[in-house]
């Protein structure tokens, strides 16, 4: 349960950091984005390691934990076999140094006891195990003392039962003990309620937090006399961890992804360098071609003047009494003339009216568009430190897109422009979507100090500009583009200072 609840807990708290991470400004969200692929890639890749190393650790500790097992297996069967001898032989040495010599060959037996036949045990424990003995045939546990560390062990037989006190700091074979004896590791030997502790382990080493319950190992041993469990347990936790390798495995993940961020970035600025390119080449056609429209609607009326009077002094001539032959036949070629340079106009205009044909409008998300148009000047954005707000209503028209990129390009640069004339800390800018009938409407409003009255009454007439170097094609291109979409295009100033520029496109749907 506590692990799930600290799952739930991490997921949580990455969550939060998520959201907080989509609230920082654009360059800040950047590198925050980045630093949190970090963390989780780096969490990921360490737990991975982490439990490689646990799983390694514990397959050593059951090795380690087996070998202790056959150990001290092999020391009880030798007790085994020691009784066995003793009953079998039933040593008749003279005095009572009979079996004065048996804890000389075997440092772990502290003490042997004969009981003949004819004789009663000096202890309670022994007497009743002696039936127990007889019953299995085999020895038996009589006793277990442990805080001294020891135990007796009785051999019923005939003529005479024997017994002995072992103790278990000589019973162990420490010297191929697999396990230090100052170390984490915890040894005991249990049997029916009785704890006598081999080594005590040192539970400061490892930490219980629920990152792992540590290794255990419980087995009894293979004696049936001496069914002692052996329990060994280690405590784990981060302080075996392998931290140097997080640490290079963290650098390289740090590394691969700032070299990752890197390129990811140089391709985005060439990419976004490339469309500006783009944007620039069409701005500077578009701006050509607007302008030969406005050459062919002013020079239109002079041509087509020019032919009536040249008819009509055709007329007069006939009564004139001049060479009428030449001229008819000046005057002929001059309405020729003048005929195919309005031919020639009228086809230029229609040519930049419909270039390649009618344009296909297609559904286009607003939205969408504004961001891709925000993106494209995001280094300006950066530069003047303008936090665009955008009211996005998920609005879709119908537009030629790359007339829609166009105007929005335009109308976001001129905003920018106005921007740049205030002080930083005013400077804002917002883009509201929304509907309103059949049309989906795009209002741009910035802080700027505004469109002058003179200007805004001519404000989508050609050559009509407040900056010295502009041509004053722009927003009547925009105009243009718009009208052609079957939208409009329309400003006002607001208060208490700024513009807003509005565009309407008709609904996908409609």
């Amino acid at each position: 349960m506590d692990t799930i609840v600290s799952q739930w807990t991490w997921l949580f708290k990455m969550g939060w950091l998520a959201a907080y991470i989509g609230r920082m400004p654009t360059r800040q969200y950047r590198s925050a984005r980045w630093l949190f692929a970090w963390l989780v890639v780096s969490v990921a890749m360490g737990a991975i390691v982490v439990r490689v190393d646990i799983a390694q650790r514990r397959e050593v500790f059951q090795s380690e934990a087996r070998t202790a097992h056959r150990l001290l297996s092999q020391r009880a069967s030798q007790h085994d076999a020691i009784l066995a001898t003793l009953v079998l032989l039933d040593p008749e040495l003279p005095g009572d140094d009979r079996l004065a010599r048996l804890p000389a060959l075997y440092p772990q037996v502290l003490q042997v006891w004969r009981r003949p036949s004819n004789a009663t045990w000096h202890d309670v424990a022994l007497a009743q195990a002696e039936p127990v003995s007889r019953g299995a045939a085999r020895p038996v546990v009589a006793a277990v003392d442990s805080s001294a560390k020891r135990y007796d062990l009785l051999l019923a037989g005939l003529p005479a039962s024997f017994a002995l006190r072992i103790e278990l700091n000589r019973w162990v074979p420490w010297s191929e003990w697999p396990f230090d004896r100052a170390g984490p590791v915890e040894a005991d030997l249990v049997l029916d309620g009785h704890t006598m502790s081999l080594q005590p382990g040192i539970a400061a080493s490892g930490w219980y937090g629920g990152v792992t319950p540590g290794f255990v190992f419980d087995k009894a041993l293979d004696t049936p006399s001496q069914p002692f469990v052996l329990h060994v347990q280690r405590a784990t936790g981060p302080a075996d961890w392998p931290w140097p390798s997080l640490l290079a495995l963290a650098t390289l993940l740090a590394l691969a992804l700032a070299a990752l961020a890197a390129v990811m970035s140089q391709r985005a600025g060439r990419r976004r360098a490339e469309q500006l390119l783009r944007l620039g080449r069409t701005a500077r056609l578009n701006a050509l071609g607007e302008l030969a429209a406005g050459m062919a609607h002013e020079l239109n009326q002079p041509l087509t003047a020019v032919i009536a009077s040249t008819q009509a002094a055709r007329r007069l001539l006939d009564d004139e009494p001049l060479p009428q032959a030449t001229l008819r036949e000046a005057l002929g070629h001059a309405s020729d003339q003048a005929r195919r340079a309005a031919e020639v106009v009228a086809r230029l205009r229609r040519r930049l009216d419909r270039p390649g044909g009618a344009e296909e409008l297609l559904p286009v998300p607003l939205g969408g568009a504004v961001h891709s148009a925000l993106a494209l000047l995001q280094p300006e954005l950066q530069r003047l430190a303008v936090r665009p707000v955008v009211d996005d209503a998920n609005v879709i028209v119908r537009a030629d897109p790359v007339a829609l990129e166009q105007i929005l390009h335009n109308l976001l640069n001129n905003a920018l422009q106005a921007l740049a004339a205030v002080p930083a800390p005013q400077r804002t800018l917002r883009l509201m979507i929304s509907t309103q009938q059949r049309f989906g409407i795009l209002r741009l409003r910035d802080d700027g100090p505004g469109l002058a009255p003179q200007v805004l009454n001519h404000l989508f007439e050609p050559f009509s500009s407040t900056r010295a170097d502009g041509l004053g094609l722009g927003l009547s291109l925009c105009h243009s583009l718009a009208m052609a979409m079957g939208g409009t295009l329309s400003a006002q100033n607001v208060q208490p200072h700024g513009a807003e520029f509005r565009l309407e496109l008709p609904l996908a749907e409609s």
